[in-house]
């Protein structure tokens, strides 16, 4: 469950007590408040962390459409909120957005009495869809939108917020997008960066060498690791990028790695797998080597290759995902899709700001509040560019799956 952290400056009390929802623990209602989240053991989920979070997707991939859904009003609460989604989207975003829905609506029902009322529309997958989607919401009174999923819609979206000082919480993993009024409640590559180089920094790893991919992505890791290593007073002392060809710079990096004590490879399990192999081609032992990656490396793919068993990579602990995805398996008899638990943790999030922050509840000094929240899949908390930075936990690469080695932690830095 989703809630604001507790801030030095004020303290937000417990919600009225109430009979609980069907199937909500007293853990569940009050957890919002006392930012704990919600972790419990439930049988595992296959599907992996990137399976639906392709970072900077733009877009629905190509395919018919299928019919565009009508609009749905869900809960009877005085506060409105928009939910903008690709319901009739082409192909897998359809079906990420039809569970992010039924997350939305699970959240309503697993919270006390909230006071909120779910506008939800669907956008198509197009910017002209966002705008009419997010034109409805407003004209009915929505107080804040969340969604939409694809970075080209969140703009068609903001032109119209802002012109009404109304925030949105968006689902892309794009930071572009991000900005005034604008903020990304989802994966970023940043958090893992950041995360996966102060925790090898911390048990001695110096030298960094780097192979990441020639696209969207790896120039933001990119940007990401230099800045990050330098805060830490590491150097690299290897760094190349790759297109459709990865053994030119393979054997690039492989020639470093004697100066290197860590390795960096931020990419997808198909391609993390396939850098590997064109390390060991050009002469690499990886065993010699610690092995970094970001949340992608959460792929059966990852853990299958003997390559890159001890690895190292940035993720949500996955505790959280699990104990989400076996309620919901139980109310929807399906599993979920990993992006599901952000439709989950913003409907949460806006019902306890409606709940404990009267008037103000969605402005830019709650929202962006620095003590942060604690959602299914651990702190998050948005900065005031609209990005956001969440608690991540370390996890090792086993042919098992992965082994957590370090918590995420349980409270921001200030």
């Amino acid at each position: 469950m989703v809630g604001p952290r507790e801030p030095k400056s004020r303290s937000l009390g417990p919600p009225s007590s109430g009979p609980l929802p069907s199937g909500a623990t007293r853990r569940t209602a009050v957890g919002l408040i006392l930012g704990a989240p919600l972790l419990g053991a439930c049988s595992s989920v296959q599907q992996s962390f990137s399976q639906f979070s392709n970072p900077f997707s733009s877009g629905p991939e190509a395919g018919p459409a299928g019919p565009t859904q009508q609009p749905l009003a869900v809960g009877t609460g005085q506060v409105k909120v928009g939910l903008i989604l690709p319901l009739s989207a082409a192909g897998n975003a359809a079906v990420a957005a039809q569970s992010m829905k039924n997350a939305a609506e699970m959240a309503l029902a697993e919270f006390q009495n909230p006071n909120i009322q779910l506008l939800i529309k669907d956008d198509g997958g197009s910017p002209q869809g966002a705008g009419q989607g997010t034109q409805q919401a407003l004209d009915e009174g929505a107080e804040i939108i969340l969604g939409p999923l694809f970075a080209a819609s969140v703009p068609a979206t903001a032109q119209l917020t802002r012109a009404r000082g109304i925030s949105v919480i968006a689902f892309s993993t794009d930071s572009s997008v991000a900005g005034r009024g604008v903020y990304l409640l989802s994966f970023l590559p940043e958090s893992d960066v950041n995360r996966i180089v102060e925790y090898s920094s911390s048990i001695g790893k110096r030298s960094f060498a780097a192979l990441l991919p020639e696209n969207a992505y790896g120039n933001v890791v990119e940007a990401t690791f230099k800045q990050a290593v330098g805060r830490r007073g590491g150097r690299i002392v290897a760094f190349e990028k790759y297109g459709a060809d990865r053994a030119g710079p393979a054997r690039t990096v492989a020639q470093s790695l004697g100066s290197a004590d860590a390795l960096f490879i931020a990419d997808d399990g198909d391609s993390v797998v396939a850098v590997a192999e064109a390390l060991t081609a050009a002469g690499a032992n990886l065993k010699n080597i610690q092995l970094l990656g970001t949340g992608l490396w959460d792929n059966p793919r990852v853990y299958a290759s003997p390559l890159l068993q001890g690895g190292l990579y940035a993720a949500p602990d996955p505790a959280g995902f699990r104990a989400f995805a076996g309620r919901y398996r139980a109310k929807f008899a399906g599993e979920p899709v990993r992006t599901a638990t952000l439709a989950y943790d913003a409907v949460a999030l806006v019902a306890a700001l409606a709940r404990t922050q009267g008037p103000q509840r969605f402005s830019t000094d709650v929202l962006t509040n620095p003590s942060g929240f604690a959602g299914v899949d651990g702190l998050f908390r948005f900065r005031a560019d609209g990005t956001n930075e969440r608690g991540l936990a370390v996890m090792r690469v086993a042919s098992s799956g992965s082994v957590p080695v370090a918590g995420s932690p349980k409270s921001f830095a200030a």
